[in-house]
């Protein structure tokens, strides 16, 4: 059996998010979707262990924002490898809480839904949360990214505790090409070639020329938690 296959089927990149009393909190998550038109019903799966998830639990409702293609890698970092009972996610971005109290994301983001959840279905290491939609609106146009877009052009990475998530064999290194590095807090991959224009390091910059402020772009990670890929 090739799990490789799954990659085939196609996600988008979202923030799912969620209230328990006053306290907010939200994710990334890839695994949201349209399951019924009348009424309008979506369906998220989220990791038990994720603080949303005990928040989805207390409050039986979700928002989802849907974020826009250039989306900053920090920014998904920021929702996707921080873990919410440690950090205010919410600190320094746009967002807005509905009169449900459910948070919604603003920033980067081209539209949102709010749902109730009428059923839950245990999956394991994940619940699939079936909600009916009570409120949307759109923020502003754009075109939605794609996890293929986010993997391929933006090469983020997927966190263990995502419903896609699958081990790969870490490939080495090509004879001829510069050296890659893996941050180990989230695995992305720093590749000399393409460089992280986003954060002013040029392509063809070797690892051991970029400045030592430099951070990892996904979770923030200094380059002492790089190592040697492959």
């Amino acid at each position: 059996m090739d799990p490789n296959v799954l990659h085939n089927i196609s996600y988008g990149i979202y923030i799912v998010s969620s209230n328990k009393n006053e306290a907010i909190n939200g994710q990334i998550a890839n695994t949201v979707f349209q399951v019924a038109s009348e009424p309008a019903t979506i369906a998220v799966s989220i990791n038990k262990e994720n603080l949303t998830h005990e928040f989805m639990l207390s409050s039986s409702q979700f928002s989802v924002s849907i974020l826009e293609e250039n989306t900053p890698l920090n920014f998904i970092g920021l929702f996707g490898f921080r873990s919410g009972r440690t950090a205010d996610k919410f600190k320094d971005i746009k967002f807005k809480k509905l009169s449900s109290g459910c948070p919604v994301v603003l920033d980067n983001t081209l539209g949102y839904i709010e749902a109730r959840i009428v059923k839950k279905l245990d999956c394991g290491t994940h619940t699939l949360f079936v909600g009916e939609m009570t409120e949307s609106a759109m923020v502003k146009a754009g075109k939605p990214m794609t996890y293929e877009y986010y993997h391929m052009i933006k090469r983020g990475t997927t966190p263990k505790s995502a419903p896609t998530f699958i081990k790969e064999e870490l490939p080495g290194k090509k004879e001829g090409t510069m050296q890659k590095y893996r941050c180990v807090v989230c695995n992305y991959i720093y590749d000399p070639a393409a460089g992280d224009p986003d954060n002013g390091v040029q392509p063809g910059t070797p690892f051991e020329k970029i400045p030592d402020t430099w951070v990892c772009p996904v979770c923030g990670a200094d380059k002492s938690q790089f190592v040697k890929e492959g």
